[in-house]
This record gives C-alpha cells, sequence and structure tokens, in this order.
C-alpha cells in the first residue's frame, strides 16, 4: 500500500515538472503567454519555468530561415503585366525569417497564416514593380538590356519594409524563378522568336558566304602570282640553261669541229640504225660516209637499198649537126 502512494506522488511530481518546465531548442523562439496575453520572450535555447496551464503556456516558432513558393504548392500561376503591356507568368521564391517574434505572435501566430499574408505582399509588390519595366528587362538576348538584379532588389526592400512594420518578420532574399507567357500568347510568341532567330541565322550565312568569297579570290589571286611568278622564274632558268648550253656546244664545237661532226655522226647511228629500221640511201651518200671509210658494214637487221646508177644519156642534136657528121647534105 505504501509503494503505492509513493508511485502516486512520484507521478504528481512528474507532471507537476513537466507543466511548469520547457526547453527551449536553438532553432526555436519561446513565448510565454499568460491567459493568452505574452509575458515574455525567450530567444536563448535552454530551459524555462512557467505557472502551469492554463494559467501560463508556451508557444513555439522557428528561427531559422524560411522559404516561400508563389504561387505556392496547388495554386494556379500568376499573371503580371509589364511595361508594354505585356502579360507574363512569374514564379518566385523568397527567403524570410521571424524578427521580432512577439509582433509576429501578435499579427499571425502561425506560419500557414504568416506565409499567406506574405504571399499576397510579395505578388503585389511584384505587380508594382514590373509595371515599371518592359519586357526585354525580363527576357533578351542582350545582357546589358537584362534588369533583373535590379527588380528583385526593388521587390525585396518594398516586401521588407511592409513585412517587418506589420508582421515582424525579415525578408532576406527575393528570386525570380521563372518567367513564362500566359498559354494563350506563348504560341504566336515563339512563332516571332523563331522568326527573329531565322533571320539572324540568314543574315549570319550571307556574312560568311561573302567572306568565304573573298578568301577564295584572294586565294586564287595569290595562286595565280606565285605560278606566273614560278613560270617566269623557270623560263628565265631554262634560257640561261640553254644559253649555257649552246655556249658549251659553240666551244667545244669551235676546238674541234671534225670531231665534233663524228661524235653526232655516231649518235644519229645510235638512234637511226635500229632493228627494223628500212634505210633508203644512194650509195654516195654523205650519211654513209662514215661507214664507207673504214670498211665497215651495216648491221643485218638493217636493210640498206641502194638506188642503181643510171646510164649517162648522151644530148640530143638537131638534124644539120648529124647530116653535117655524115656528110650529106639535105636534097633541095
Amino acid at each position: 500500500m505504501k509503494g503505492i502512494w509513493i508511485l502516486a506522488v512520484l507521478a504528481v511530481v512528474v507532471l507537476l515538472v513537466w507543466s511548469v518546465c520547457f526547453a527551449v531548442h536553438e532553432t526555436q523562439y519561446a513565448i510565454v503567454t499568460r491567459f493568452g496575453s505574452p509575458t515574455r520572450v525567450l530567444e536563448a535555447p535552454g530551459f524555462g519555468m512557467k505557472w502551469p496551464a492554463p494559467i501560463e503556456s508556451v508557444a513555439f516558432f522557428d528561427k531559422r530561415l524560411l522559404t516561400l513558393d508563389v504561387p505556392r504548392s496547388g495554386e494556379p500561376v500568376r499573371e503580371f503585366l509589364t511595361q508594354d503591356k505585356k502579360n507574363i507568368e512569374v514564379s518566385t521564391y523568397t527567403a524570410w525569417r521571424i524578427a521580432d517574434p512577439l509582433s509576429y505572435l501578435k499579427a499571425v501566430g502561425t506560419r500557414a497564416e504568416a506565409e499567406m499574408n506574405l504571399g499576397v505582399i510579395v505578388a503585389s509588390e511584384l505587380g508594382k514593380v514590373l509595371g515599371n519595366f518592359d519586357l526585354s528587362a525580363l527576357l533578351s538576348t542582350d545582357r546589358t538590356a537584362l534588369k533583373l538584379p535590379v527588380i528583385m532588389e526593388q521587390v525585396r526592400k518594398a516586401c521588407a519594409a511592409t513585412a517587418a512594420q506589420e508582421y515582424g518578420i525579415e525578408i532576406v532574399d527575393f528570386r525570380i524563378k521563372r518567367v513564362n507567357f500566359p498559354e494563350q500568347n506563348r504560341n504566336s510568341v515563339f512563332q516571332r522568336m523563331r522568326a527573329e532567330r531565322k533571320r539572324i541565322a540568314t543574315r549570319y550565312r550571307s556574312e560568311g558566304e561573302e567572306e568565304a568569297t573573298k578568301i577564295r579570290a584572294e586565294a586564287d589571286q595569290k595562286r595565280t602570282e606565285i605560278l606566273a611568278e614560278a613560270y617566269r622564274r623557270g623560263q628565265e632558268i631554262e634560257g640561261k640553261a640553254e644559253a649555257e648550253a649552246t655556249r658549251i656546244y659553240a666551244e667545244a664545237y669551235g676546238r674541234d669541229p671534225e670531231f665534233y661532226e663524228f661524235l653526232r655522226t655516231l649518235e644519229s647511228y645510235e638512234t637511226s640504225l635500229t632493228a627494223g629500221t628500212t634505210i633508203v640511201l644512194p650509195p654516195d651518200s654523205p650519211y654513209l660516209r662514215l661507214l664507207s671509210q673504214v670498211g665497215g658494214a651495216l648491221p643485218a637487221s638493217v636493210p640498206v637499198v641502194e638506188t642503181p646508177s643510171l646510164p649517162a644519156v648522151a644530148p640530143t642534136s638537131s638534124v644539120s649537126d648529124q647530116e653535117e657528121a655524115d656528110g650529106s647534105a639535105p636534097e633541095s
């Protein structure tokens, strides 16, 4: 029986300690409220004491950096109008945290309520800022025309001022994740983009072809100049060589003309008197002079046809001369 009473007392003590003691994690804020009114804020981690409920209660809030997507999951994408009257769909995210836990508790109380109000602020300020910029500041192939950092910083500052004043929230960062056109305008925009890219590609191709034509013309001109110079130098070298050969030949011929003629005749024999060659020459032809002088004969494979000597024909005389030779005279 005594043991039961001891267990009961221990249970009461545990419940009492559980109801009056609490722990604050390093990632949390703790606000102690008495009958619903906040009495103190605990920002440092550790243990705290309070009166048992329902006298006092503790509310915990996350002090870490939180993110909010706009639009949130399940919500339709929001449309915004730019300065040049272009409808666009923009998706963003916002990094935020609780800066003033007491103001946060009084204004919203829960994270879901805070994100809902913060989403309204972000959408409102984003629409205001985008109305001051053209579409080219968001979407452009020219990097110098893009103004995304400026737009995001303006939205962040505008949202930070409102969130800090009304909800005790600090806006740490704001980013645009995605920019797109509405579905009903997307096809026409893509067609214009394709036409523009095609025009640029055609211009690049024409410029490339023009440059290639210039390069080919310059190459052909250089090729012609190089060939002409090479031909000129070749002709010049060939002329000098022929002149030198002529000089050498003339000098050699001038030293011994008969020996030169002899060598040339022998070379002619070697070239012309080959197998299967038929030569028709008179016996006293100068061409056979060397062969007849040395008593040599032509090769058996080279037949030589000699032209027969024609008999001498006496000159014809007149009739009076014949009669005078015979000693008779014509009758009168």
